[in-house]
């Protein structure tokens, strides 16, 4: 018999090559079973790699790249799991969408980009990533780090602020008060502590990069998505 999946010879219940099973398992109970055990392992992965990110995350992300990754969720995942995280949340505590505006009400193409943006945070944070990576890589030339080191490293310690964000709108919903700025240093500060750990935890200037980094990288995404909005909205205005 031939591996369906490889078109190897077969001898036994497994491709050798590839590892395709000869007669896939039924779908039943014991089965489901199996599936929720695998959520839950993944599900311990994630608060580990949280306590890590948390505790050592310069550290972490290195030994992630250079050592073992097989501890920590995979990055993009990460990401895209905490944000989604946040969205929940937001959702459930009725986060007013008017506060996300950028602009007045007639850029309406600016708006809408604003709502995706809050809509969708595991996207905008890659694209955001993106911009952000591309400031450190200025401002951290001299190390041996490639851009997509740099990204993988935005993509857990970005995870973690929007956790710090989903923490901060929970606890407005629940006591009524507003810690959104206060978390928004917390967050800014983790963020400027874990770029600069990871590049080198010795020098007091890689966090003050880091953080400069960091801000224009954000700035740059916000006066993007403006400028997109608004140039947008007013070539359709002068087409018409």
């Amino acid at each position: 018999m031939n591996c369906k999946n490889c078109t190897h010879k077969i001898h036994g219940n497994f491709c050798a090559h590839c590892g395709n099973a000869v007669k896939l398992q039924r779908i039943d109970g014991h089965y489901i079973l199996h599936e929720i055990k695998h959520v839950l392992h993944v599900e311990k992965g994630l608060f580990f790699t949280i306590k890590e990110l948390l505790l050592r995350p310069g550290k972490c992300v290195r030994e992630y790249i250079s050592e073992d990754r097989k501890r920590l969720v995979k990055p993009i995942i990460f990401i895209i799991v905490t944000s989604l995280i946040y969205t929940l949340v937001a959702h459930f505590f009725h986060l007013e969408k008017s506060s996300l505006k950028i602009v007045d009400d007639t850029a309406l193409t600016a708006n809408a980009i604003s709502n995706w943006v809050h809509n969708h945070y595991g996207y905008a944070n890659i694209l955001m990533g993106f911009l952000i990576a591309c400031w450190l890589k200025i401002f951290f030339r001299k190390y041996d780090v490639n851009f997509f080191e740099i990204s993988i490293l935005l993509s857990f310690v970005m995870g973690i602020g929007m956790l710090f964000f989903a923490i901060a709108i929970f606890l407005n919903g629940i006591t009524g008060f507003d810690f959104t700025s206060t978390f928004t240093v917390i967050s800014f500060a983790y963020l400027a502590w874990s770029i600069g750990q990871f590049f080198d935890a010795n020098r007091p200037s890689s966090f003050i990069k880091a953080g400069v980094a960091y801000a224009l990288g954000f700035a740059t995404f916000k006066v993007g998505a403006w400028a997109l909005g608004i140039g947008y909205d007013a070539i359709m205005m002068y087409s018409h």
